[in-house]
């Protein structure tokens, strides 16, 4: 959850973490992100990091993916798979096939190095936004949403089972959901996906592999069968749409 600035009277700010084995950027990364509203923690390293996350709670994760010992590609699935942070990756390799492995591990960016921070800090300022809860839905729309042993609340972007067990859901996956869920039954466009969910800075073609690749680990959390999708449904040339109960 974000954090007040100390001696800040009921102000909220996001807490981010900076990863990354270089000291000189970890410096200059913090003090422009304190500059721009943010409470900022860094850590030379994903040992470093865990220590941090076993004892901190954070908003996203600005992490290097080169560095000694544990890489940021590993660091990166678990923060995905165990906490659904939000994680930003930064690299030395801007090549296409080393962006997909990176959003393959579930990061919701990408930004190769050397970057302006003015860049980075409008990417974590996306990336914030797609995890943030929505604005109430409309009277006439459907709050809550069937989806066999789950419900989808549409008003606070979660997905649950019947007994209350709370699924996490990355930045982007919960951005696809709020997106597909405001219109249960019709066809979204991938395009639309792409440009409202789908990483930014990043070719057009691997920004359809990455949302493609989000659908399929949503549907691993989704559907009995990933295999045979029955409510998050790809509709062949045109893009998907969310089907209910």
């Amino acid at each position: 959850m974000p954090r007040a600035r100390p001696g800040a009277a009921d102000v909220e700010l996001p807490h981010l973490l900076i990863v990354d084995d270089d000291e000189r950027i970890r410096t200059l990364l913090a003090r422009f992100l304190l500059k721009h509203g943010f409470l900022v923690t860094t850590a030379a390293g994903a040992a470093q990091a865990r220590r941090l996350l076993a004892g901190l709670s954070f908003d996203l994760v600005v992490l290097d993916v080169m560095m000694p010992g544990e890489d940021g590609l590993s660091l990166c699935r678990d923060l995905v798979g165990r906490w659904g942070m939000p994680v930003i990756l930064l690299t030395a390799r801007g090549e296409t096939g080393d962006r997909i492995r990176g959003l393959e591990a579930g990061a919701d960016d990408y930004l190769p190095k050397p970057f302006d921070p003015k860049e980075l800090l409008l990417r974590i300022n996306v990336v914030l936004r797609r995890a943030a809860p929505e604005p109430l839905p409309s009277p006439t729309a459907p709050q809550r949403l069937r989806l066999g042993d789950m419900i989808y609340d549409v008003e606070r972007g979660e997905l649950q089972r019947d007994a209350g067990e709370p699924l996490r859901l990355t930045a982007t996956e919960a951005g696809l959901m709020r997106i597909l869920a405001a219109e249960p039954g019709a066809t979204v466009t991938r395009l639309r996906l792409i440009e409202e969910a789908g990483p930014r800075g990043v070719p057009s073609a691997a920004q359809e592999r990455a949302v493609d690749v989000q659908i399929t680990r949503l549907r691993r959390k989704i559907e009995p069968d990933p295999r045979q999708p029955r409510y998050l449904q790809t509709v062949r040339g045109a893009g998907y749409r969310l089907a209910t109960d």
